[in-house]
């Protein structure tokens, strides 16, 4: 009498791809625990200080954070490319101030030609990045540190030590930064249009996924038909405008410029990113997750001293929260390709 072995059945494929899928949703995951981080900072905030929620407290939180959600929209676009752009902050500088000379040089200038300047300034900065990351191939970091100076330079030595006052606005310019629409300011409706427009399409069109495909392996990317080189000029280009637009956006709320505009603002934008889930490695993650890191921080920034407490703590809590978004990306990624080894070796089985 024979006994007959029956080799065990492999697992179904059905289950890798389970598990892959599982794995991408702990991205989106992520997103919503960074909106109920923003949920649960404001309600504390409420709770201790009722004030905190009041109309103007609300429409000031939104102004606040509408500046660097647009820079962290064109930075999202970069950083999912596995390159930064540590320029943003002195192309808004720029921007701000050119918006400013040109209504001290004609007063009657409409508004529409304030913000074609602006962004037309901010995608010559981008496409100067662009070109020498893509075509000498010089590594973002490096590139854009150096015009950080180049452009703040440029900056300093057109404004000569001059001023622009609010004075010097048109009252239409200025109302920019005033009015609201349904409760919401109209300077963070362009916020919101521009994440939109952004997201729908990363999302939607096949030039946008190539940007995921580029961060995820350069070299891969290219070997597949990916034109690389131009992909990442385009997506400097871009985050150039929209710092641009942002230096416009900046000159409507604040009226006083000076050639220090936006000083600093590129590592607080970098930080919106990371936190907001986007790998600093490049390859994953969202402008929308990118919002609402830039609203976090903003709001951070806000809350702190209504809590009574030290700034030093802020920027303690930015920066634990970078580390913890770093870390916490690395766990995912490794999750991740653990589940991706697990898939093949089922499909070898």
């Amino acid at each position: 009498m024979t006994t007959t072995t029956r080799a065990a059945a492999p697992p179904p494929p059905t289950r890798a791809r389970g598990d892959v899928r599982g794995a991408r949703r702990l991205f989106v995951v992520r997103e919503l625990g960074i909106a109920l981080a923003l949920v649960l900072l404001v309600a504390v905030t409420a709770v201790y200080n009722p004030r905190f929620l009041n109309a103007q407290s609300r429409k000031d939180l939104m102004l606040g954070a509408t500046i660097l959600v647009v820079l962290a929209v064109g930075q999202a676009i970069v950083v999912i490319t596995r390159n930064v752009d540590l320029s943003v902050g002195s192309v808004l500088g720029l921007s701000a101030f050119a918006t400013g000379k040109l209504f001290v040089a004609l007063p009657d200038a409409p508004i529409v030609l304030a913000f074609l300047a602006g962004i037309g300034i901010g995608l010559l900065c981008g496409a100067v990045n662009g070109a020498l990351i893509a075509l000498a191939r010089v590594p973002a970091l490096v590139v854009t540190l150096g015009t950080l100076y180049v452009f703040r330079g440029i900056d300093y030595s057109w404004a000569a030590g001059q001023q622009i006052n609010a004075a010097d606005m048109p009252g239409g310019f200025k109302r920019l930064g005033t009015q609201t629409l349904l409760g919401i300011p109209v300077l963070a409706l362009f916020a919101i249009v521009v994440l939109l427009i952004a997201g729908f399409y990363l999302r939607s069109y096949r030039s946008g996924r190539e940007l995921y495909a580029i961060g995820s392996d350069p070299a891969a990317a290219r070997l597949s038909g990916i034109r690389v080189g131009w992909r990442v000029f385009t997506a400097m280009t871009v985050c150039g405008g929209l710092a641009g637009l942002a230096g416009v956006l900046y000159a409507a709320r604040f009226g006083t410029l000076d050639a220090a505009a936006g000083t600093g603002i590129e590592l607080n934008v970098v930080a919106a990113v990371v936190v907001g889930g986007v790998a600093i490695f490049g390859g994953s993650g969202s402008v929308y997750g990118a919002a609402l890191g830039a609203v976090l921080l903003s709001t951070i920034g806000s809350a702190l001293p209504v809590l009574r407490i030290d700034p030093f703590w802020q920027q303690a809590v930015v920066g634990a929260l970078i580390l913890a978004a770093i870390g916490l990306d690395r766990a995912l990624t490794a999750r991740i390709a653990s589940r991706l080894r697990g898939r093949r070796e089922v499909r070898g089985a």
